[in-house]
């Protein structure tokens, strides 16, 4: 059976609290595992989350800043302590290269597994894989950062009162499904396209193209609301968004679940971020997250 859901590792910005571990994301889709974001303590994180090193299949870094990569060592070290036997492939801004380097090589180990690097330069596809496209599209930040986006291929959904109308039964639906037609019976006919799910990922950035481009239809986005309204210009000069930018965001963009995350330690009441998503106009399913939350991807529509 498969599993879509979002683990949340860590939600904390800048510096973990006592309450919030530095970011950290796992998703799992069907049976593949792709972290994003390890900072501080990831790897503690994924032990108390049930999640495993032989879990993961991806790491996608936004940007090298300390919280959303320096458990990036961590996590590596333990790929190799555990012999993960299938590849892993890392993504990351190109730009990032050294830092990346110096994460992966902070300490003596012995390596075990080859890490496969998959550095990001530019917008577009980074991967294609049978269950899902991985793209990726530039933020606005002080440093070079990428967001992400896993969009599932279309499928078909069979009309069962279609197919009995044409009488068709059995192992002819399967050979319908197939072949595409049977007979004078084409598959549009018995059938309508089932839309793929999406998902996109959004950290540390002001309002930007890639914002839009990266939430447009998504079932669900993780996305960054580090500040208040009331902080609106903190928010742009540091390159990040508030709560009520993300609502608007994933109001426009038809989002149907929306996971607010990495919250500035400035703030004390979680239930304000969702206050201000939604005075902006998000209608949809909404989470405030906080550290360990299991979020299911929502079902197909």
């Amino acid at each position: 059976m498969s599993v879509r859901e979002l683990v949340v590792l860590g939600t904390a910005s800048q510096v973990p609290t006592r309450h919030r571990n530095h970011n950290g994301y796992l998703l799992r889709w069907d049976g593949e595992g792709i972290l994003f974001d390890p900072g501080e303590g990831t790897q503690r994180q994924m032990l108390r989350a049930g999640a495993a090193a032989h879990d993961l299949h991806r790491i996608c870094v936004t940007h090298f800043h300390g919280d959303h990569s320096l458990g990036l060592a961590g996590v590596i070290q333990r790929i190799n302590l555990d012999r993960v036997p299938h590849e892993i492939t890392a993504h990351f801004p190109r730009s990032g290269q050294r830092f990346y380097d110096r994460l992966r090589y902070s300490t003596a180990y012995r390596e075990t597994v080859p890490l496969t690097e998959a550095p990001v330069d530019s917008d577009g596809v980074l991967a294609t894989t049978p269950s899902y496209v991985l793209e990726a599209r530039k933020l606005s930040h002080p440093v070079e950062s990428y967001g992400y986006r896993l969009v599932e291929p279309d499928g078909r959904r069979m009309l069962p009162e279609r197919l009995a109308s044409y009488g068709i039964k059995g192992a002819e639906v399967g050979r319908i499904q197939r072949e595409g037609a049977l007979g004078e019976v084409s598959l549009d006919d018995v059938s309508e396209v089932r839309r793929g799910q999406r998902f996109a990922f959004v950290m540390d950035t002001r309002l930007c193209d890639g914002v839009h481009a990266l939430a447009e239809g998504c079932d669900m986005l993780v996305i960054e609301s580090t500040f208040l309204d009331g902080d609106m210009q903190l928010a742009v000069d540091h390159g990040h968004l508030t709560a009520g930018q993300a609502g608007a965001v994933a109001r426009d963009a038809g989002v149907r679940h929306l996971v607010l995350t990495h919250f500035s330690q400035r703030y004390d009441d979680p239930e304000e971020f969702e206050r201000q998503a939604r005075a902006a106009g998000f209608e949809g399913e909404l989470t405030v997250a906080h550290d360990l939350l299991r979020v299911p991807v929502p079902k197909r529509r």
